[in-house]
């Protein structure tokens, strides 16, 4: 039986409230995490039958998305009347890895300054490698994909919509990310703090600290697609420390003036300085020679290779 009778079943049915992707045209995903997520998607020749979700994602087909430790939940608006259940597993980090992973994080201040920020550097990606816990699912079987439709193929449309509303929800909040793997916001950071704190002697800010989306265009933003995270600008960490020099008078204080408050952490070059340093710089080739998939290629090449050659 083939895989795309289904294609052509009916219309979708329309929806009131459902979640819309943020961008109307265009490439989905604007943070490097969900651009990677998309390209290894699309390295496991999946770019195609991804494309028949994002009109789903646009249209606000998808009712619901929720992000657990090694599950991803959604419900999917169809042609019939009863929406189908969507689900995509991930096998998540044992608690021993994750552990090591937060030794390796608290023991270098540009991570736990980024991470305490908010922000996911693009670094981080080749430490969790390092440590032996890829981000990203390494091959397509390494995903439990299921919808409740009568499609065959997979991804069907109600799968690929919610990856494209996945990888926007980790532009919201790229902690979600790191939730799906197995660690949730509150205690990773919490872990974090109690270790530098530690390390150091001295007691971190223990207040939340939340993240601003990527920019989008606000024509294509919708009240749902706000829903997934709330979101506001971290201020309290820049104001505590600039706190001492307000109080002081210029004149006391000129031979200092200019210096930071604070000393910030030095980026850990030997992170920054990988293999695949130079596809980052030159970002994805044209669709006609490959697109995203062939970067994602490229770069596991390099990473195989890169070693071996220096």
């Amino acid at each position: 039986m083939s895989t795309d009778r289904f294609a052509d079943y009916g219309r979708p049915r329309r929806v009131d409230g459902g979640l819309r992707a943020r961008s109307a045209r265009g490439a989905i995903g604007r943070s490097w995490w969900s651009r990677r997520f998309l390209e290894v998607l699309e390295s496991f020749a999946l770019g195609t039958r991804l494309t028949r979700g994002r009109s789903y994602a646009r249209a606000g087909q998808v009712l619901s998305l929720d992000v657990a430790p090694g599950l991803v939940s959604a419900v999917v608006q169809g042609s019939r009347p009863k929406p189908y259940q969507v689900s995509i597993a991930l096998r998540p980090f044992p608690a021993a890895l994750w552990s090591r992973i937060e030794e390796e994080l608290a023991g270098q201040a540009f991570f736990s300054a980024r991470l305490l920020a908010g922000d996911l550097p693009d670094e981080l990606e080749e430490l969790f490698v390092a440590a032996g816990a890829p981000l990203f699912p390494a091959g397509v079987q390494e995903l439990t994909q299921r919808c409740s439709c009568p499609d065959f193929a997979v991804p069907c449309k109600h799968l690929a919509a919610t990856f494209y509303l996945l990888a926007e929800a980790f532009d919201a909040d790229p902690f979600e990310l790191l939730h799906w793997r197995g660690r949730a916001r509150a205690e990773l950071l919490e872990r974090l703090r109690a270790r530098r704190a530690e390390a150091t002697g001295t007691e971190l800010p223990a207040e939340p600290i939340t993240t601003a989306p990527a920019d989008t265009d606000d024509e294509s933003t919708s009240d749902s697609s706000r829903s997934l995270v709330d979101v506001s600008v971290p201020a309290a960490g820049a104001a505590r420390a600039l706190a001492g020099l307000s109080a002081t008078p210029l004149v006391e204080a000129v031979d200092r003036f200019w210096l930071p408050p604070v000393p910030l952490p030095d980026r850990p070059p030997r992170l920054a300085t990988g293999p695949d340093l130079l596809l980052r710089q030159l970002g994805p080739p044209a669709p006609a020679i490959g697109g995203p998939g062939l970067l994602e290629r490229l770069r596991r090449a390099y990473r195989t290779f890169g070693p071996a050659d220096r």
